[in-house]
């Protein structure tokens, strides 16, 4: 092999990787995934694409050796094939933050028009988790808890949390977090939340972050 084909070669895998990043919606798989395995029909539904589309986008994923999978019956469950993965999603994140000023200004609209009061940080949160100041809840699907969560935190997923607010105390502000810095779900369940007269702001990280910096998880 000559140097020049041993550079073509190696840069056309760098590419292969690459591609498999390229797709917004095999982004919000790797962002899902992130929170643990998961079937392709659940993945279908939060991607909000056929089952069909999502296992074609899977296919890539795992062509890249990004993602692995296992058969339980008929079921086939996918999950990340490494923390690499996530530590390159993350790395891709923090650029595309430095780089693009589009998404520093839709970042800033849509949660400052929401906040109202800064989100807390996943430090803080665990100092307040100590004094017993705070109720945290957490807001996913209730398959992505099962899968992980933070030590104490509540399950009540978005899609359940009009009907049980009466199940949540009102005498300490509420704290609640989804899938990290740029998932929805827990800015939308504050909105519910304050509408209803509790005190609510959101973790400014997720699961992910929380767990990589080895604070507590909930048992599983």
């Amino acid at each position: 092999m000559t140097g020049r084909e041993f550079k073509d070669t190696v840069f056309e895998q760098f590419a292969k990787i690459a591609h498999a990043f390229s797709s917004p919606k095999r982004l919000e798989i790797i962002d899902i995934l992130a929170q643990g395995e998961r079937d392709v029909d659940s993945l279908s539904r939060q991607v909000n694409m056929t089952i069909a589309n999502t296992s074609r986008h899977l296919q890539a994923l795992k062509h890249a050796r990004l993602v692995e999978n296992r058969k339980a019956g008929v079921q086939v469950f996918y999950r990340l094939a490494g923390a690499e993965v996530l530590h390159c999603y993350n790395q891709l994140q923090s650029l595309a933050e430095k780089r693009s000023v589009e998404i520093r200004e839709i970042v800033r609209v849509f949660f400052e028009d929401r906040d109202g009061l800064e989100p807390v940080s996943k430090d803080e949160l665990w100092k307040r988790m100590q004094d017993k100041d705070v109720i945290v809840l957490d807001v996913r699907p209730s398959e992505e808890y099962k899968n992980g969560h933070i030590a104490g935190a509540l399950s009540v997923p978005l899609s359940e949390l009009k009907n049980k607010l009466k199940e949540i105390p009102q005498d300490r502000q509420i704290v609640a977090y989804c899938r990290g810095p740029y998932c929805v779900l827990s800015a939308e369940a504050m909105e519910i939340l304050r509408t209803a007269g509790y005190q609510a702001i959101r973790l400014k990280e997720g699961l992910p972050e929380w767990k990589e910096a080895g604070l507590p998880l909930g048992e599983m």
